[in-house]
C-alpha cells in the first residue's frame, strides 16, 4: 500500500481523446493566449449567460474537447500585495473536486504559465493530487473499486521537456505526501508506533534510504529517557509501545551539507495525566505529523537522489496514554544531555519525546559536514493562535539566524506554497524554562495551555534547546550548530480532513530543488 500514488501523465493536445474532460486553471478566460482558443472561445460565449464564470467553477459541454466537457476554475486576481502562488493549487484543487462531480476518471489539468509565477503549473498539479488523495484505510479496506480517484490525471505542457520534467517533479514531490498523508492522517491503531515502523520499512525497501528501528524499552529508557518517561504508560500494551525510527540518506559525491532531522510521532496524544479534558481529544491521531514529515521528505529524497546531500532523521513514534502508570507532573527526569527536568504538564509530550533525540543529534553533528538540525512537530495550539491555520511556524537558534536559515525557508516555501512565517526565540523564553527551585535545572512547561501562554509556541523552542544541551553550541561557543526549529501545528491539515504533508515541500525546494525551479 506504499506505492498508491496517483498515476500522473502529460500532453501537448489540447483535443487528446484518450482523457474525458478538462479541467482549466487561469486568471481569466480572457486572457488565455491564441493556442487556446478552443478554451477561450467557449468560455466567452458562456460567460454572456453566466455572470458566475471567474467567481465559481463551472462546467460546459463543448464539443470536441476531450470528453465533450470543460471545467474552468479562476484563480481570482494574483496581482495583489496579499497574492500568492497558493491561487493556482487552491484554484485545481477545485476544479479537480468539480470533475470528480462531473464524473471525470482521466481529467486533464490545463495551467499555462503565468509571467508572474514560474511554477504556477506545478504547483496546480501539485493542487489536483491533494484533491485526489485516497486515505490509507480506504484503499486497504477496499472501500473503492480501486486505489485511485482518477485512472489517470493528464497535465498539460507545451514542449516534451517540460511534460517529462512537470511529471516527474509532481510524482516524486507527491510520492513524499502520499507517504506523510498515510502515516500523519491514519487512525491511531493503523498508525500505532509499531505499525509505522511496519510500513516505513516496507516504504524505503530497496532504496537509498538506510531504516533503524529502535524497540527495546530496556535501550529506550538508557538513551532517550525523556521519550521513555512518556512511553512508560503505553509501554503495558504490545501493540502500543514506542518505537525510534532512524533513517539516513547520503547522495552521491562528496558530502556538502548534512540535515539532520527530529520529527515529533505522538500516535495519539490523550494529555496523560494533563487529560485533554471537554472534547478536545478528538483529532489527537495527527500529533503524529512532524513525525510523517520527517518519512515524506526521505521519500522524495529516495525518488529524486540529490548528489552532494547527507539526511539523519529520527522519528519519534510513542504514545501519551493515560492510566496507572503514566508520567505525571512534578516528576523529575534526567535528559540524555544530563539536565535534571521537572514535568510540569504531561500535554507537553511533544517536546520531551524530541528532546533526547535531539541531543543525540547534536552528538552525532560533530562528525558531520556543515551539519544544520532542526525538530518538526505539530507542537502547540499557540502556533494556530498566534499565525493562524495553514502557516508553519520556523524559529532559528542564534547560528541558524546568523546564517539565515528561518529567510531561505520561508522564501523557499513560498516558492511551491508550502508557506512559513518567521518567529524569534527571545531572553524571555529561556527565562521561561529556568528550574524554579534547587531541584531541578529545567521547567518542562507551565500548568497552562500553549494558546493561553504568552509566546507560547517560542518557549518550547528553548527548552528543547536547553534540555537537550545545545544551549552550548551557540553563537557563543566554540563549537556552534544552526538549529532551526519548525512548529506545523498550524499548517499540518485540517480535522476532519486530510493532511497537507507541510513542510516537505518547502523542504524538497530549499535543499533538493533550488537550482530548477
Amino acid at each position: 500500500m506504499c506505492s498508491s500514488a496517483q498515476p500522473v501523465d502529460w500532453t501537448d493536445d489540447l483535443k487528446n481523446q484518450k482523457y474525458d474532460g478538462i479541467v482549466l486553471v487561469a486568471q481569466s478566460h480572457e486572457e488565455l493566449p491564441s493556442e487556446f482558443n478552443c478554451l477561450k472561445a467557449p468560455l466567452q460565449d458562456y460567460s454572456s449567460v453566466d455572470n458566475g464564470v471567474g467567481k465559481e467553477v463551472v462546467v460546459l459541454n463543448v464539443p470536441g474537447l476531450p470528453g465533450n466537457r470543460l471545467v474552468f476554475a479562476s484563480t481570482g486576481p494574483v496581482n495583489r500585495d496579499y497574492d500568492d502562488v497558493r491561487r493556482f493549487s487552491d484554484a485545481a484543487a477545485n476544479g479537480i473536486q468539480r470533475a470528480l462531480t462531473a464524473g471525470m476518471q482521466r481529467p486533464l489539468l490545463v495551467c499555462p504559465p503565468h509571467k508572474d509565477y514560474n511554477n504556477s503549473t506545478l504547483v496546480a498539479a501539485l493542487g489536483a493530487l491533494q484533491a485526489l488523495y485516497m486515505p490509507l484505510e480506504v484503499r486497504e479496506g477496499n472501500v473503492k473499486p480501486v486505489n485511485h480517484k482518477v485512472v489517470v490525471l493528464g497535465l498539460w505542457a507545451a514542449q516534451e521537456t517540460q511534460g517529462t520534467k512537470l511529471v516527474a517533479l509532481a510524482e516524486a514531490l507527491e510520492s513524499g505526501r502520499l507517504a506523510c498523508r498515510d502515516i500523519g492522517g491514519s487512525d491511531p491503531e493503523r498508525m500505532a508506533a509499531p505499525r509505522v515502523a511496519d510500513y516505513v520499512q516496507e516504504l524505503f525497501k530497496d532504496s537509498p534510504v538506510q531504516v533503524e528501528v529502535v524497540s527495546d524499552p530496556n535501550v529506550l529508557e538508557k538513551e532517550y529517557p525523556c521519550l521513555a518517561a512518556v512511553n512508560r504508560c503505553a509501554n503495558s500494551v504490545p501493540r502500543h509501545q514506542a518505537r525510534v525510527i532512524k533513517l539516513q540518506y547520503c547522495g552521491e559525491g562528496p558530502v556538502k551539507k548534512t540535515l539532520m532531522l527530529v520529527g515529533k510521532g505522538i500516535t495519539y496524544d490523550t494529555g496523560g495525566a494533563d487529560i485533554k479534558a471537554g472534547g478536545v481529544m478528538a483529532g489527537m491521531h495527527r500529533d503524529k505529523c512532524g513525525a510523517a514529515a520527517v518519512a515524506g521528505f526521505f521519500q522524495i529524497l529516495a525518488k529524486m537522489k540529490p548528489q552532494h546531500l547527507k539526511v539523519v532523521g529520527s522519528m519519534a513514534m510513542v504514545r501519551n496514554s493515560v492510566g496507572a502508570d503514566c508520567y505525571v507532573a512534578d516528576e523529575l527526569v534526567v535528559s540524555r544531555a544530563g539536565r535534571r527536568v521537572r514535568v510540569g504538564n504531561t500535554d507537553a509530550e511533544g517536546r520531551m519525546v524530541m528532546v533526547d533525540l535531539l541531543c543525540e543529534m547534536k552528538e552525532m553533528a560533530a562528525e558531520e559536514i556543515f551539519p544544520e538540525l532542526f525538530t518538526i512537530a505539530t507542537l502547540t495550539g499557540h502556533a494556530i493562535r498566534a499565525m493562524g491555520p495553514n502557516y508553519s511556524i520556523i524559529m532559528d537558534n542564534g547560528p541558524a539566524h546568523r546564517s539565515g536559515n528561518a529567510a531561505q525557508w520561508q522564501k523557499a516555501g513560498d516558492v511551491l506554497g508550502d508557506v512559513f512565517e518567521v518567529s524569534s526565540i527571545r531572553r524571555e523564553d529561556y527565562d521561561f524554562h529556568k528550574g524554579k527551585s534547587e531541584y531541578e535545572d529545567i521547567l518542562q512547561c507551565n500548568n497552562l495551555p500553549s494558546s493561553a501562554t504568552p509566546r507560547g509556541h517560542q518557549t518550547p523552542a528553548a527548552f528543547l534547546i536547553m534540555a537537550s544541551g545545545l544551549d552550548k553550541n551557540g553563537v557563543d561557543s566554540n563549537a556552534p550548530l544552526p538549529y532551526s526549529h519548525i512548529d506545523i501545528a498550524g499548517s499540518s491539515g485540517p480535522f476532519p480532513g486530510v493532511p497537507t504533508g507541510a513542510p516537505i515541500l518547502a523542504m524538497a525546494a530549499n535543499y533538493i530543488l533550488s537550482d530548477s525551479l
